[in-house]
């Protein structure tokens, strides 16, 4: 035990080897603390599913394994990692958010899991998610609703709430989501966290529940961008387990991540603003969003960046409508998944649909099961998906044309939505004003980076949208960002006040 005092609340993975190094910090410390805070907090904000039941015994090997030769097992030696409830863990419950799967034991580890443990990490908890991800929301038939870190009256955004909110109130050091039209990036934005959905196929989607294969990929969430680019030195790289991840071999940057933060700078930074997403300063939701939104403008252009105000995107609103395949393409992709595995009890949405083994808010299951059950059969489908390379390539000649480095705008118009006005149906899946589908629909790159927050304490994020291949770039905004605005802010919801290893 280490005499030297180590709060866990708000530590990097930097700062917990230093500590590990020099003050003799366990692995074995560090876990019973995050599950004490876990246990202290989490039964009304819902953040976790499962915990590893494994853990306490995963870090003693990895203290033994430092204690006998000197040397972290890896980048991420026991460092806690909390992973969203949609990658499948060996031995652990993988839920994807629905009841009927509460005891699904996976035989196998999702990629992702397996390059964790590779790398030192434990896997301290599953954590929640609206069922099989299928909405913007946190709903799950499993877990219930996940609330928002600052604010419980309000939502912590899915459909990855569970680490969002478990990441903001320091249940693990990082954490893992997934992404298909904003599922890392919402929650990021209502918690006051990083969250990247980088290119699709730098990162192996191997084990995780599909909702639109060709727009998943998981994502990284953390408190810091230097934590997440360690992450990202982790998991990205080719795995013949998906073919998709041929992408990492396109790449010059595997492994280097975080070395090239080093070479951040915003001086010169060209950056659109895209006000044609941004909410009307008329409506109560939207003006304090954009509220914060300008203050971290002003910052950047403090900073040195450029901005070209006003850009716009041709046909916006008409791509976004015609790109979006939710409906089409998820009955079909969650069925091929379900029907390839063993012990799964359903073998596809329909079943789950019969079975009501979802929660009755996700109203988005209602769409998906009317989809046919090959989507190509319908009339539009081809060109809808023809309609995406389109929607890109556009996106692309904006970019080019006023060479710009990236595009700005709020990652939702509106504040994370309170749970009586989602009770009340103010919001569907399919209404709610989220700009996350623009990276999502296009399949480009984009960051969100914590604003701020409103007079009221609400957190509020932008995001950053780019060129394939671009993390680096994003990484290095967000980090010269980071590094002038601070903006991350513990909740004050919990009083810190868990007792130091």
């Amino acid at each position: 035990m280490t005499n030297i005092p180590f709060t866990i609340e708000e530590t990097t993975v930097t700062e917990i080897h230093e500590a590990i190094k020099k003050n003799g910090l366990t692995s074995v410390e560090l876990v019973d603390s995050y599950l004490k805070r876990i246990e202290e907090y989490d039964k009304e904000v819902r953040a976790v599913v499962t915990i590893n039941p494994k853990a306490g015994k995963e870090a003693a090997e990895l203290d033994t394994y430092y204690r006998k030769t000197g040397k972290m097992k890896g980048p991420l030696h026991g460092i806690p990692v909390l992973v969203k409830d949609q990658a499948e863990t060996a031995a652990i419950p993988t839920s994807f958010g629905s009841e009927a799967f509460k005891h699904y034991i996976p035989e196998v580890d999702a990629t992702v899991v397996e390059k964790l443990r590779e790398a030192g990490a434990v896997i301290l908890a599953k954590t929640n998610l609206c069922d099989f991800a299928a909405g913007w929301f946190s709903f799950s038939s499993v877990n219930g609703q996940t609330r928002n870190a600052y604010d419980p009256n309000r939502d912590a955004g899915g459909s990855s709430a569970g680490t969002g909110a478990g990441v903001a109130l320091n249940f693990g050091t990082i954490g893992i989501g997934e992404d298909t039209g904003g599922s890392a990036r919402i929650p990021a934005s209502f918690n006051n966290l990083f969250g990247l959905r980088p290119t699709i196929g730098l990162i192996s989607r191997f084990g995780f529940s599909p909702l639109v294969h060709f727009q998943d990929t998981p994502g990284p969430i953390t408190r810091t961008v230097r934590d997440m680019a360690k992450l990202m030195d982790v998991l990205v790289g080719y795995d013949p387990k998906d073919e998709f991840t041929t992408a990492a071999t396109l790449t010059k940057h595997v492994g280097q991540y975080e070395a090239l933060l080093e070479e951040s700078t915003l001086k010169g930074r060209r950056i659109g603003i895209l006000r044609q997403v941004f909410g009307s300063n008329e409506d109560m939701d939207s003006y304090p969003v954009n509220q914060v939104v300008e203050a971290a403008i002003k910052k950047l252009k403090d900073a040195g960046v450029e901005f070209i105000d006003e850009i716009t995107i041709p046909n916006l609103e008409q791509y976004l409508e015609e790109t979006s395949l939710y409906t089409l393409q998820s009955k079909k992709d969650i069925t091929n998944f379900l029907s390839n595995r063993v012990r799964t009890p359903l073998k596809s949405l329909d079943e789950v649909y019969d079975h009501k083994a979802f929660h009755p808010l996700n109203d988005l299951f209602h769409d998906i099961v009317n989809a046919p059950d090959d989507p190509t059969e319908a009339e539009s489908y081809y060109r809808q998906r023809w309609a995406q390379e389109e929607f890109k390539q556009e996106v692309l000649n904006v970019m080019a044309m006023h060479q710009l480095d990236a595009i700005l705008y709020p990652d939702v118009k509106i504040l994370p939505p309170t749970y009586q006005d989602l009770e009340d149906e103010k919001w569907t899946c399919l209404t709610f004003p989220t700009n996350t589908v623009i990276a999502s629909q296009t399949k480009l790159p984009a960051i969100s980076i914590p604003g701020g927050f409103t007079p009221e304490g609400i957190p509020v994020g932008f995001e950053l949208l780019s060129k394939p291949f671009s993390e680096v770039e994003l990484l290095q905004i967000a980090y010269g960002y980071e590094q002038i605005a601070q903006p991350r802010r513990e909740p004050s919801t919990l009083n810190g006040d868990l007792e130091s290893v």
